[in-house]
């Protein structure tokens, strides 16, 4: 067997399929397209550069992420050992400094004698064996290559970035660490508000000047329909549903009593950026304000009054693809059987869930991989993306409502859960899981 495959993409998916399919003996063309093109949302040439935020969501095995990563790690995944040498403090979510995950994902692909990485953009589909894992930011160029194979199937979104401040412009005086419910270390920085405060930040988030979606159409995304997904919604988008949404929200207080033992009328709070705590990300505010109003308004919350802001929030166009429509249940193209998609473009989303589409597409590659248990989260988001019978596909991120229903299910929604996770381990043979933190 021709031992050998391109794949389209330095993202998460396209570099953990490369790793895997590396180790497992295959030559691997890795083409990226930055720096030669950038995106209006990265901002280095690094691979697997982390755009929305720095963090990977919980580690603990009675969460679907938890589960996830301990089942990505079961099966060989590469990416998440690279994420936990990178680790920030971030209570029980494995968070990263983005540039020092970036830069050993990279020295990794780089010190891979496997793999060649081609700095160029590919405007046309390969007639060898690929991988598409281009991602949301797929490029123009590329996207126009799809329609004129696949047919007008393709389904956008807009996504929000939020901002980022510096470490020395937080007042201290106002601010606390606490994790929620004091469940890990203190490794969150709250702003608590009044009732007043709140209000105030609300209205201003109302008031505020934004930018409008036709800016960030060109040519070939005019007159199509742009919607904001769910899980990335602008806190002004969420503050217009109503004035208590992000109290109850984002910005929940439940657990995060002040110092004094009082709780808050509402909390936000800050994430560190970094492993040296220089930069903090503020947390679920994701945005699409023009800077100035952003300026003004993050400014309002207690104890950011003289913030100092290393990034602003912004928005930027996000793409994925009708997968069901077009695939066959190994990932290829009904049109094109040898290529595969992986990734955010395949309809998953969240960066472990691009790792683990990465690595399953390289499996299915690499050793004729035909199924995963559908006790899994990562089987059943396989089943999601190449045979749901949903009306209108959505992005699908881990989740336990995916997972069949357990038998005599517990009340306790903590041991439903690590009943759910121990299943899912031993259905992939790990027959020692226990509670707690997943493998890495």
């Amino acid at each position: 067997m021709n031992k050998e495959i391109i794949i389209i993409g330095g993202g998460l998916a396209g570099c953990e399929a490369a790793l895997y399919l590396a180790k497992a003996g295959w030559m691997v063309l890795l083409y990226e397209m930055r720096p030669e093109k950038q995106t209006p949302a990265h901002s280095t040439a690094y691979l697997a550069e982390l755009v929305c935020s720095n963090s990977l969501k919980s580690t603990r095995l009675d969460t679907a992420s938890g589960l996830l990563k301990a089942e990505i790690n079961a099966l060989g995944g590469q990416l998440l050992h690279i994420a936990d040498s990178c680790k920030v403090p971030a209570g029980q979510a494995l968070a990263v400094d983005r540039d020092l995950f970036a830069q050993k994902v990279e020295a990794s692909i780089s010190a891979e004698p496997n793999i060649e990485l081609i700095r160029q953009e590919i405007c046309i589909l390969p007639e060898v064996k690929t991988i598409l894992a281009t991602g949301p930011l797929t490029s123009d160029a590329m996207m126009q290559t799809l329609s004129q194979v696949l047919g007008e199937k393709h389904l956008f979104f807009f996504d929000a970035i939020a901002p980022i401040i510096e470490e020395t412009s937080i007042d201290y005086s106002r601010i606390y660490k606490k994790d929620r419910y004091d469940k890990g270390d203190a490794d969150y920085l709250n702003c608590a508000f009044t009732k007043e405060e709140y209000l105030s930040f609300v209205e201003a988030l109302l008031q505020g000047e934004k930018h409008a979606a036709h800016e960030f159409e060109n040519e070939f995304f005019a007159g199509l329909k742009f919607n904001f997904y769910e899980n990335c919604m602008p806190i002004e988008e969420l503050a217009r549903r109503g004035v208590d949404t992000l109290r109850h929200g984002v910005m929940k207080p439940m657990g995060l009593e002040t110092p004094d033992g009082k709780k808050p009328y509402a909390v936000l709070q800050l994430r560190a950026e970094n492993a040296d705590k220089t930069a903090y990300n503020l947390v679920g505010c994701q945005t699409m304000l023009r800077y100035g109003a952003q300026k003004a308004i993050f400014r309002l919350i207690p104890g950011l009054e003289n913030a100092e802001f290393l990034r602003f929030g912004s928005i930027h166009r996000n793409a994925y693809l009708n997968s069901p429509a077009l695939l066959k249940e190994d990932f290829s193209f009904k049109a094109l059987p040898h290529i595969y998609l992986a990734g955010q473009l395949a309809g998953v989303e969240g960066y472990v869930e691009c790792i683990g589409s990465g690595l399953v597409v390289a499996k299915v590659i690499a050793e004729g991989l035909r199924s995963l248990p559908a006790e899994t989260i990562i089987g059943q988001l396989w089943r999601h993306l190449c045979t749901t019978s949903e009306r209108k596909f959505q992005p699908i991120n881990a989740n336990f409502g995916i997972l069949p229903r357990l038998g005599n299910e517990p009340k306790d929604k903590k041991a439903k859960k690590q009943m759910f996770s121990q299943r899912s381990l031993a259905a992939l043979g790990c027959n020692n899981a226990a509670d707690g933190d997943y493998s890495a």
